[in-house]
C-alpha cells in the first residue's frame, strides 16, 4: 500500500494549513524512571505539549529520523520543540516503552497524528537517546506507519 509507506513527515508538513486541537495523551512522569529516562519521558511530552521548558540538550545536540538529519544543535531542537510546525499534527503519543543501557535510552511508542479531532494515522516510533552529562546529545529515530485512520 503505497500510502502507508509515505513519510511521517510529509504528513507532519501539512500542519502548516492547519488549525490543531490539544492533544490529550503524553509521556506522564513516572516516579520509576532513572534521570535519563526522566529527561527522554520529557521530550516525548514536549512533542504533543510544545513545551520544552524541561527539556536539556547538549549545545551541539542532533537528531536523525528515519536517516534523514533532522536536527542540529540544541537550541534548534528546543525551538522545534516550542515551535515547530512539523509538530503541530501530533495528537498524542501512548504505549510507551523504555529500556536504558549505560548512558543511552531506548524508547518505543505509538504517535497518533491529525488534524483538530480527527487522527489521520498512527506511526510506531522507536528512539535513542544518548546522554552526556545528563543532557541529551544525540537523537536517532525510526518510524514505521501503523494504521491509518
Amino acid at each position: 500500500m503505497r500510502i502507508a509507506k509515505t513519510s511521517t513527515l510529509s504528513l507532519l508538513a501539512a500542519a502548516t494549513i492547519a488549525v490543531v486541537a490539544p492533544a490529550a495523551a503524553s509521556a506522564a512522569p513516572n516516579p520509576t524512571d532513572s534521570p535519563n529516562q526522566a529527561m527522554a519521558r520529557a521530550y516525548i511530552d514536549a512533542l504533543v505539549s510544545h513545551d520544552a521548558s524541561a527539556v536539556v540538550f547538549t549545545p551541539d545536540a542532533t537528531r536523525v529520523e528515519a536517516g534523514l538529519q533532522t536536527g542540529f544543535n540544541g537550541p534548534q531542537l528546543t525551538n522545534d520543540l516550542n515551535h515547530g510546525v512539523q509538530y503541530r499534527v501530533i495528537q498524542g503519543v501512548r504505549d510507551l516503552v523504555m529500556s536504558e543501557a549505560g548512558d543511552t535510552v531506548h524508547t518505543r511508542y505509538l504517535l497518533d497524528a491529525g488534524f483538530g479531532p480527527q487522527r489521520l494515522m498512527t506511526v510506531e516510533i522507536v528512539e535513542s537517546f544518548a546522554f552526556e552529562d545528563g543532557a541529551i546529545d544525540r537523537i536517532v529515530a525510526t518510524i514505521s506507519p501503523v494504521s491509518l485512520s
